[in-house]
């Protein structure tokens, strides 16, 4: 694709893009611990520094930023590339956070559900009645990984529910735009699930042969793993996609629309923003960039979106 704009180079593996009320671009910086902003003009400043590994990020209805903090990862390390090789030494434990864009202030929200202790949170998604659905990849050593989950929980930090386990290592999450499928892509396995809602926190639970209650809705031959995901207005839902480097959209019945190339093998997430909402942000987290696409479809505005 020859029409990406890159807006910041030097980032350390970023992901979860957010779009801001003043247009500047609000990420984490997995390997550097922060969440941090990215201006029009390309300034990168940091907004806090919670530590750890701030992975998936979301504006609230209280306009505060929340954020899955996955604990850490081990680094790999060459000329011109990044990626993450599992846990490190230093993990500190999943949790989730809230984040004052102003002050940088970070307050743990969830540790754990029940006697259950939280993994490697990965990816959040808001729903209209002001809670939140988000993933938790788990962790992977070097002979076992952990079973993943996806949870809901309110921003006070007085509740949180188990909606799915087990499920293989679920990344990116997202919501149709009428609020009644809940979107998970799962990354080892290269697949997307969706899941019907019948209440907030609450999922339709399809029978065997599903694994975990979801439908089965879209994967491709050969190897790519799944990352983030977005959707458009349209209610396809883009997918970014690892090791061919892309944006994979695939529509609510589980076709393929179209693969939009990108320049990264860790094409790792996708927002959407401009004043119709047809200006993709996409993190290269490989290479450390976030650019800049536009893109044929708007896409849908996240609620509590400014």
């Amino acid at each position: 694709m020859t029409d990406i704009a890159v807006m910041a180079t030097g980032l350390r593996f970023p992901e979860g893009p957010v779009v801001l009320e003043d247009g500047s671009i609000a990420l984490v910086e997995i390997a550097r611990g922060t969440v941090s902003r990215v201006a029009l003009d390309g300034t990168v400043s940091v907004i806090s520094e919670p530590g750890g590994g701030p992975n998936g990020l979301a504006l609230g209805p209280d306009g505060m930023l929340y954020v899955c903090n996955n604990g850490g990862f081990a680094w790999h390390e060459e000329p011109g590339m990044i990626r993450p090789i599992g846990t490190p030494e230093t993990y500190s434990g999943g949790r989730i956070e809230r984040i004052d864009p102003r002050t940088g202030a970070c307050t743990v929200l969830y540790e754990s559900c029940g006697d259950t202790k939280l993994k490697g949170p990965n990816d959040i998604v808001f729903d209209r009645a002001g809670g939140f659905y988000f993933t938790d990849l788990g962790k992977a050593r070097h002979r076992d990984r952990d079973q993943g989950s996806i949870y809901y929980a309110k921003t006070d930090g007085s509740f949180i529910t188990e909606v799915v386990h087990p499920i293989l290592t679920p990344n990116g999450i997202g919501l149709s735009p009428d609020e009644t499928v809940l979107y998970v892509a799962e990354t080892e396995g290269g697949r997307l699930w969706g899941f019907d809602l019948a209440e907030p926190g609450k999922i339709r639970r399809r029978p065997f042969p599903s694994p975990h209650g979801g439908r089965f809705l879209f994967n491709q031959a050969g190897y790519q793993r799944y990352d983030s995901l977005a959707v458009e207005a349209s209610g396809n839902i883009c997918v970014a996609t690892l090791m061919t480097g892309a944006i994979t959209v695939i529509s609510p019945e589980g076709e393929l629309v179209e693969s939009v190339p990108m320049p990264d093998v860790y094409t790792t997430n996708i927002c959407f923003g401009g004043a119709d909402l047809r200006t993709a942000y996409v993190t290269l987290s490989g290479t450390g960039q976030l650019v800049r696409v536009p893109w044929k479809r708007p896409g849908l505005r996240l609620n509590f979106a400014p």
